[in-house]
């Protein structure tokens, strides 16, 4: 299971972007931060709320140098169902990754075995590929897309402003704390 400072694996999977079915790489959006949000399923309840929220902010991610990734046990061909039929989830415009084998959720540790579905799981990771912030929900829990901007933001300044750490609801243009000595990077 993959954990804060893991590298991601770099899977070749199935995906919906902007209605058409592709095969990508992750590999090849090293070099960019990635959001990966995990959900449970297509044509549910809770999810599209997240999935159009996380739309509404997808420009605001791609300026943080981010791309943003959805990502359920479904196949493309209901990641294109839904996107076709959906208002909400036609405004999508970043990968819907589709993991019929459940490969990339058991790799994140978001996969419940008794159920063949995701967890609600958010994962930033660097332009490294390396896992910087982890989130976890029961599937009843609806997350906040707002707070995941935010913590990709402070994870942006902090790689940009090595010795500095941003402190509880950080904002950008707040002040950020300096540890010294041995704290160093471990705060």
């Amino acid at each position: 299971m993959i954990g804060i400072g893991d590298k991601i694996p770099d899977f070749e999977v199935d995906a919906v972007i902007r209605g058409d079915m592709k095969r990508i790489k992750l590999h090849d959006y090293l070099g960019k931060w990635m959001v990966f949000i995990f959900y449970p399923a297509d044509f549910s309840f809770v999810c599209p709320t997240e999935l159009e929220d996380a739309a509404k902010h997808y420009e605001e991610f791609k300026k943080e140098g981010a791309e943003v990734f959805g990502v359920s046990t479904d196949t493309k061909y209901a990641h294109k169902a839904w996107y076709d039929s959906s208002p909400s989830i036609g405004k999508i415009g970043y990968p819907m990754i589709a993991d019929p084998s459940a490969k990339m959720c058991k790799e994140f540790g978001t996969y419940i075995n008794d159920e063949g579905l995701s967890l609600r799981g958010t994962f930033i990771a660097d332009p490294d590929g390396i896992v910087k912030a982890i989130e976890m929900n029961d599937n009843s829990l609806g997350r906040s897309i707002g707070e995941t901007l935010r913590k990709l933001r402070a994870a942006v300044y902090v790689r940009k402003n090595p010795g500095e750490v941003c402190p509880v609801n950080w904002r950008p243009g707040e002040k950020t704390l300096k540890p010294s000595g041995d704290l160093v990077g471990k705060l």
